[in-house]
């Protein structure tokens, strides 16, 4: 049943439309590696340091392996750091390209262009990701919640389970007394930064903290990385939290149906989280492809949570030895055959019209 409705995702993204109105180049050839084919290995050697967003982990352990496997002399290192402090390692010149669950800050592009010599750092989808609201609750299973009731939750304001706005979400379903601990993460995330947008979009009435990479609502369970998160759900009874799909799948945690914009409650699925993906634009100008995720989709049967990891690397200004590696490991991760490894994984691969827009993007990487 797993890899049925992860083998899902494939055909969904893959025949998802998204808007380009703003998408940057028209080239859409497929990168060749050195033998001329699309299927080919684009190998350099050297090492790759890079850091960052820890919802992309296991897609970019999976790309390190198969590119590592088809060319020699590679050593790749990921640190699943965080959103935050990838953009800051990146900024600070120790990360080769750096992994993030958001765009960067109008007022972190400059110091982040200022290490590309000639150029600016671009960004470039290559994960999407749903987040499951995962609980652990016994006796209830099919949990469901509006925006309005998770901003609540996560803002303090409902501490019971059995509390009435909770069960307003769940007619005729028994609700226990207990506690609710909530879980957040406790380091920079890019995934708190698309939680919190989510919750700005949706329930803008009951949750007054923004929308940031930090934690700003009080009380609540901090727990660092996606692993962290996990780990604490599945440890208490009475917790919730917010995760990276493949995280709540491995962990075998329950997930919670999320009130759409169209008035219903959906399950996270293949095809609930494709429904949002569609709905997506990408905004950037040129070969930076930061995209615009409609988290109010009113598109029947969407899952309405759903995050872009970026690779964030510099158009031009490159080291020589790091150059050839860079565009060949991002070649690899944005070609058919990496993307097409992620829907084992609780991934979904970027649609055809933009994975074709971002392989472009890297062939102009200089």
């Amino acid at each position: 049943m797993k890899l049925q409705r992860l083998g899902a995702i494939a055909s969904l993204a893959l025949t998802a439309t998204f808007a380009l109105s703003a998408c940057g180049s028209d080239n859409n050839e497929p990168a060749t590696g050195a033998s001329g084919s699309a299927a080919a290995a684009d190998c350099a050697t050297g090492t790759l340091n890079a850091q960052g967003s820890s919802a992309q982990k296991n897609a970019v352990d999976e790309w390190i392996k198969a590119y590592q496997q088809k060319c020699q002399g590679v050593t790749i290192n990921y640190e699943p750091s965080g959103s935050g402090a990838g953009i800051q390692a990146f900024t600070a010149g120790t990360a080769d390209f750096a992994g993030s669950d958001s765009a960067l800050k109008p007022e972190e592009q400059p110091a982040a262009d200022a290490k590309c010599s000639g150029g600016q750092a671009i960004h470039l989808p290559m994960v999407i990701g749903p987040v499951a609201i995962a609980y652990n609750l016994d006796g209830v299973d099919n949990l469901q919640l509006k925006p309005a009731t998770l901003a609540k939750i996560f803002a303090g304001k409902v501490t019971k389970w059995d509390d009435a706005t909770i069960k307003a979400d769940n007619p005729g379903v028994t609700l226990p007394s207990t506690a609710i601990n909530a879980v957040h993460r406790s380091d920079s995330s890019g995934t708190t930064d698309n939680f919190t947008a989510f919750l700005s979009k949706t329930a803008e009435a009951d949750w007054t903290f923004g929308k940031a990479k930090e934690w700003k609502a009080p009380g609540g369970t901090g727990a660092a990385k996606s692993d962290g998160v996990a780990s604490a759900i599945k440890g208490q009874a009475g917790t919730i939290g917010y995760v990276e799909w493949s995280y709540a799948e491995n962990g075998g945690l329950k997930m919670a149906k999320l009130g759409n914009g169209a008035g219903e409650f959906a399950a996270l699925t293949a095809e609930s989280a494709g429904k949002t993906i569609a709905s997506a634009k990408v905004e950037g100008q040129g070969d930076d492809l930061k995209m615009a995720i409609d988290y109010n989709t009113k598109e029947p049967g969407a899952y309405p949570l759903v995050l872009v990891t970026y690779e964030i690397v510099c158009s031009k200004g490159l080291a020589a030895d790091k150059l050839p590696l860079v565009k060949g490991f991002l070649a690899h991760a944005a070609s058919s055959e990496g993307q097409s490894a992620l829907t084992e994984l609780g991934y979904a691969p970027l649609p055809e019209s933009v994975r074709t827009k971002v392989e472009a993007a890297v062939k102009n990487i200089s």
